[in-house]
């Protein structure tokens, strides 16, 4: 077995986990898991290379937190892969702000800078921070790089980051920066493999998860993006609300006296698929409800879903791929129907059966528009990262 790469995800719920081999293969991750319902119930699970569960048992105190479950988690590997050496560590950071054009190495310096930032990113930053931090302390001296979700956005032009507000604003920082960069670096890296010499073409790639946003991109890269200075604008998701008139926080402020705090929690926390419908943030939960409730979250999720395909077509001139991933895209066929029969103005026609048996592609023969429903590996993109700035 060789030496490996620890490439974690840090939430403030959930720990998300993948080890790589650090070699110059194709990276497959030799296991991947995560320890969900920190806080309250925490479960540690864990699925081998064959996406088989390995093992599954819950971590009995409620109580314990990323500075416990990080050694935990060490302990396990080594405890059950004791012949791997982990060499690195690497992790998903949601804000690298303005500047951060690709993965960095971990020092305290780039720390405090990314400390600046939580305001930006306040549901993530802050465990994507903590989790370096006990890394570190657990083992000392291991080489950590951070990989950031903004980065893959910093090749839009000017205007498409610009907010119309004051020019001091702007300056300052306050612009659109764009998140989920490391799903969409996977899938650009893909694309060759399903669409040939299209690949480069005008594509919108819609990330749909329990948070969700979509990019357009042409010639593999980000034209424009859903979300914008914050992880909040956008897609309407699982908890959050997405794209909201400023005039609704104003409100919310001036007339029902609530405060900032209270306006985040109700913002971050209880809108979105969860708030429209009353019942869950999930996804599969609602398409499993026969409620009013229910559908008319799913409904408003798929309408909102296509009206941001037809403004990144705009903002390419054109559409001719769509591609679906994450959670919600790569398994959710109601979903991803709804958000077609939106876009059938455009060309876009589904294969009803394909999409039903979850095929990788899923337009008809006669779609001027090709759809595609790609898995993401974040994962992956990070051990990459990791593997090459580690290298001795």
């Amino acid at each position: 077995m060789p030496d490996a790469i620890l490439v974690l995800n840090a939430g403030s719920s959930s720990l998300k986990f993948a080890l790589f081999p650090n070699d110059d293969g194709q990276p497959t991750a030799i296991l991947r898991g995560k320890i969900a319902g920190i806080g309250t119930n925490p479960i540690f699970s864990v699925k081998d290379r064959t996406a088989l569960p390995k093992e599954r048992f819950p971590v009995m105190a409620r109580t314990l937190g990323l500075e416990d479950l990080i050694p935990l988690l060490i302990n396990w590997v080594n405890a059950h892969l004791g012949d791997v050496t982990i060499t690195a560590a690497g992790h998903r950071v949601v804000h690298g702000g303005e500047y951060r054009v690709g993965p960095a190495r971990v020092t305290q310096a780039l720390m405090r800078d990314l400390e600046t930032l939580v305001p930006l990113a306040p549901m993530h930053q802050p465990h994507n921070l903590s989790a370096m931090r006990y890394v570190a302390a657990t083992l000392r001296d291991l080489p950590q790089v951070a990989c950031f979700d903004t980065s893959f956005h910093r090749t839009q032009n000017h205007l498409s980051k610009l907010f119309a507000l004051p020019r001091a604003l702007s300056d300052e920082g306050i612009q659109r920066y764009g998140f989920h960069g490391l799903s969409y670096n996977y899938i650009a890296s893909t694309l060759p493999q399903h669409l040939g010499h299209k690949a480069d073409g005008r594509i919108v790639v819609a990330h749909l998860g329990s948070g969700a946003s979509m990019c357009a991109m042409k010639g593999r890269q980000s034209v424009a993006t859903s979300m914008g200075f914050t992880a909040l604008d956008g897609l309407m998701m699982g908890r959050r609300c997405g794209t909201l008139d400023a005039g609704v926080v104003l409100y919310l402020m001036q007339e029902k006296g609530m405060t900032a705090e209270q306006i985040s929690t109700l913002l971050y926390r209880k809108s979105g698929l969860l708030g429209v419908s009353s019942i869950s943030n999930d996804m599969a939960v609602l398409e499993a409800r026969d409620d009013p409730h229910a559908r008319e979250a799913i409904e408003l999720f798929c309408h909102r879903a296509a009206r941001q395909v037809a403004a990144l077509a705009t903002d390419m001139g054109g559409l001719e791929a769509i591609v679906f991933t994450a959670g919600i895209g790569e398994n959710s066929a109601l979903v991803r129907r709804l958000i077609c029969e939106r876009l059938a103005w455009l060309g876009v026609d589904l294969d009803g059966a394909a999409n039903l048996q979850g095929t990788r592609k899923i337009s008809s023969p006669d779609s001027k528009v090709g759809i595609l429903v790609i898995p993401t590996d974040e994962e992956a993109v990070i051990a990459h990262a990791t593997r090459a700035l580690t290298r001795d």
